[in-house]
């Protein structure tokens, strides 16, 4: 792929902090602007891959109004121009509002260069890597772990163990709920794998009767039930040379499980009426959503078969554990649903924002994905409601944009927890934190945790926040 020239344009109207930034981001070719005739005539002249945007520019530096069109401009010229919006210290509503229209991350005042010289660098990386998936695409290959969203920290430790896993033929088992993407990592597994080449072939176990689903892994000879009008090969079979995915094994029934074992140590099968064994060079790959360990307890599940399957075993996280990623995930289906209806642009009001990030996803990536879609079918306009996706406008317990607000419910968190875990003890708990006793009653006063008044040394008192 040929590179991408590092060019940056700093959107900002003063001209100290132009400056500090054309010094702090020596790797890149910067450009400055310091309004929005300027900032869209550079746009237009340098293409550049990164955009930083100060909300609060002429003519009213005082409100983000003109930053928010400034961005809104720039991305219907560039749409994949990765922008990062710099906003005022405590300004969640814009920040939440820029992120709505399409802005890629924010940042807020005062610019700690160093940290946004990171936060460029990865914004660039992944402009860098769009662009090359796109050429791919284009020239008609299929990238490996196409159409997985990952950002989280939970999703990024998967996918490294995916990659690590592909090359061999380990049997992998991926655990997870409905709709977490076990077969898109089944995918990946395969596709990352020396025997991409060859067939990935998925069977759900649950989605077949018993009665039929012997012959859909073996095959069946002719004649041997009513109807085996002629041979056929099973999908183990028809595999032969790469992946069988078998999805929902927990509901494979105890007779085949059986004949699965038998398959997975011999590698050999015998068709439904046969006699011929029939040898077959396959990876498997297995996944269900049920626990089966509880499944082997109650004896519905095959304890020798388990531990064929699960030579390794991939752990995918519920997409209400994976911190921050619903609203990156709800912006990649909101871009494909347009596209697929051939709708214009379209954003996500505030209160849709806060509650994508309230609500809880039981249903996963697929309820996500499918409450997009009804949105995209349902907005007025071009803005898309929390009622338009069906969901609660109250945030609720949405995690707060602003830092400090972050850090503050995770020490109080941590404060109660510590304290319950001691029961009550309180150098027991200043222990497990890692503190001392002062700094610990510094922190029960600092965020009202014993009951609204200062705590004395002798005790803490906890309240329920």
């Amino acid at each position: 792929m040929s590179k991408i020239k590092k060019t940056l344009l700093v959107v900002e109207d003063d001209p100290g902090l132009q400056k500090a930034l054309r010094w702090a981001f020596d790797d890149f070719e910067v450009v400055t602007a310091e309004d929005r005739k300027s900032a869209i005539a550079k746009l237009r002249l340098h293409e550049p891959p990164v955009v930083t945007l100060d909300l609060g520019l002429p003519p009213e530096p005082g409100s983000a109004r003109e930053g928010l069109a400034i961005l809104q401009e720039i991305l219907s010229l560039a749409p994949d121009t990765k922008v990062i919006v710099v906003t005022g210290n405590n300004d969640h509503e814009n920040a939440v509002r820029a992120i709505g229209l399409g802005a890629w991350l924010f940042f807020q005042k005062p610019v700690d260069a160093k940290l946004l010289g990171v936060i460029v660098e990865r914004a660039f990386n992944l402009y860098e890597l769009e662009r090359d998936n796109s050429e791919l695409s284009r020239r008609g290959i299929n990238e490996p772990m196409s159409g997985i969203v990952a950002t989280s920290p939970q999703m990024l430790e998967v996918c490294e163990t995916v990659r690590k896993v592909a090359p061999t033929d380990a049997s992998t088992l991926l655990l997870g709920e409905s709709g977490t993407g076990k077969e898109l990592l089944a995918r990946a597994l395969h596709e990352l794998s020396p025997r991409a080449e060859e067939r990935f072939v998925a069977i759900n176990c649950a989605a077949i009767p018993d009665t039929l689903l012997e012959s859909e892994l073996f095959g069946y000879e002719k004649g041997a039930f009513t109807g085996a009008a002629k041979q056929t090969q099973g999908n183990i079979e028809y595999a032969n040379g790469g992946t069988l995915f078998l999805d929902e094994i927990g509901d494979l029934p105890l007779p085949l499980q059986a004949k699965l074992l038998r398959f997975l140590q011999e590698r050999i099968i015998v068709r439904v009426g046969g006699r011929k064994e029939i040898p077959v060079d396959v990876r498997v790959v297995s996944a269900t959503h049920q626990r089966l360990g509880e499944l082997i307890a109650n004896g519905s599940f095959r304890e020798d078969l388990y531990y064929r399957l699960c030579e390794i075993t991939i752990t995918i996280p519920a997409l209400r554990e994976r911190q921050g990623e619903a609203a990156v995930l709800v912006n990649h289906f909101l871009n494909k649903e347009v596209e697929q209806q051939n709708k214009g642009p379209m954003t996500l009001t505030q209160d849709a924002l806060a509650a994508i990030e309230a609500y809880r996803w039981p249903g996963n990536i697929r309820e996500l994905a499918n409450r997009v879609k009804r949105g995209v079918i349902m907005a007025d306009g071009n803005q898309i409601t929390a009622q338009a996706l069906e969901l609660e406008a109250d945030a609720g317990d949405a995690m707060p944009f602003n830092l400090r607000e972050v850090r503050k419910q995770a020490e109080s968190q941590a404060v109660l927890r510590a304290l319950s875990y001691a029961k009550g003890n309180v150098s027991q708990a200043a222990t497990l934190l890692g503190i001392t006793r002062p700094t610990f009653y510094a922190l029960v006063n600092k965020y009202n945790l014993g009951q609204g008044q200062s705590v004395p040394d002798e005790e803490v008192r906890v309240v329920e926040t």
